[in-house]
């Protein structure tokens, strides 16, 4: 095992690798996604044009196992900025951690937290961000979907430091596994500073 790290459009070579990588890791609940590769494809090129971006990705051999993103909040997409915008923050302060994927065959062995420290160390050495943030999904928990052992991160991410913000929530609409529609999905963020 090992872990490379990418910026904006060194990554060009993994992008398939890592189109395959979201559509297996979140089509588990909770995300339940439905996804294409041509969709993954258009959504990581957003972070492949950024110069700031960072792609953490964890290697088997020259197999991509994980993946973990991030990007200045100001080049995201409206949806991800709006909740700030309106609760008074300002997006350029702020570094947004896109996802963090990884087969399940390889959790648990510290990579997740790699993916953490990675990302954040980045937006130190970048300047100019106050915090880092993600969003996670909401469902509820009755959802005829979720596994009895589903164990949620929120305890994962309190660990390093980040804490849920429930008043800045957006939505972001995609397609469920089994569902013939794109539905849209509550989610709320998580943020860290790391002045």
């Amino acid at each position: 095992m090992r872990t490379i790290m990418r910026q904006g459009e060194e990554v060009g070579p993994y992008i398939d690798d890592l189109a395959r990588l979201r559509i297996a890791v979140f089509r588990a609940f909770p995300y339940l996604y439905e996804g294409t590769p041509d969709y993954e494809r258009d959504y990581l090129a957003t972070y492949a044009r950024s110069a700031q971006s960072l792609f953490v990705l964890a290697l088997d051999g020259e197999t991509v196992v994980g993946a973990s993103t991030g990007i200045p909040m100001r080049e995201e997409t409206e949806a991800f900025k709006a909740p700030f915008l309106d609760g008074g923050w300002n997006p350029d302060r702020i570094f947004y951690f896109g996802e963090s994927v990884l087969l399940p065959a390889y959790r648990g062995r510290g990579i997740g937290v790699r993916f953490f420290e990675e990302r954040e160390a980045h937006a130190r050495r970048q300047g100019g961000f106050d915090h880092c943030c993600f969003c996670a999904v909401e469902r509820p928990a009755d959802h005829p979907l979720r596994p009895a052992d589903h164990e949620p991160l929120d305890a994962f991410w309190n660990r390093r430091g980040y804490r849920h913000q429930p008043q800045l929530r957006t939505r972001f609409v995609w397609r469920d596994v089994g569902d013939e529609a794109e539905t849209a999905k509550p989610m709320s963020f998580w943020l860290k500073e790391i002045r």
